[in-house]
């Protein structure tokens, strides 16, 4: 079976947190490139996907081996980057059999769980495996073929939640407490900062 494709979304001006998101430093590197390789180490090929501050971002992770596109849609919101990455697949990949839609502000985030959730998809043979946190599936996500023309159809400003949404049979999870670690705030920040100190 052919592994997925990743779908990096990183796209948003973090206008909550008032500085790009994706060039905070978590330890030596920056949240996109930490993110990047993460998805690039779980070995299936990486598309991140740009918008605001396209530049900063692309200087950021150019060296590392993932495809980079940009969505100049990217202020209508995140389904128009989770479509403009899709798209891109389809036309250098149109065999791919699956893409896992994962996005950059979980600091958390590891290639050990991007791979459970392709080897649950490949055992469980389910249409959808999300992740569980808070109480809820979301990102990251792994959607099989049979619902690229659904996301291909979601409106600019939904996300992919919607399409777990509609087809809770057909859906799997795994469990990513650290999913709930997210960076949207100055104060999330400030807090996941201090918790990574205490780890110390």
């Amino acid at each position: 079976m052919k592994d997925p494709v990743i779908i990096l979304l990183a796209a948003g001006s973090s206008s909550r947190m008032g500085q790009s998101k994706q060039l905070i430093k978590i330890g030596d590197e920056s949240l996109i490139v930490q993110t990047t390789k993460h998805a690039i180490q779980s070995g299936m090929r990486t598309i991140v996907v740009l918008g605001a501050n396209e530049m900063e971002h692309r200087i950021a992770i150019e060296k590392l081996s993932a495809d980079i596109i940009k969505n100049t849609d990217w202020k209508t919101g995140m389904g128009s980057s989770l479509k403009a990455g899709l798209k891109y697949i389809l036309e250098n990949d149109p065999d791919v059999e699956a893409i896992i839609v994962a996005v950059c502000d979980q600091p958390l985030l590891t290639s050990h769980h991007l791979v459970k959730l392709k080897d649950l998809h490949q055992s469980s043979r389910k249409s959808i495996v999300a992740s569980y946190y808070s109480g809820t599936e979301g990102v990251p996500t792994l959607f099989h073929k049979i619902l690229f023309t659904e996301i291909l159809n979601l409106s600019d400003d939904q996300g992919a939640k919607k399409i777990i949404q509609r087809h809770p049979d057909e859906t799997i999870t795994v469990q990513f407490p650290e999913g709930a670690t997210d960076l949207d705030t100055p104060e999330d920040l400030i807090k996941f900062t201090q918790e990574l100190k205490n780890r110390l």
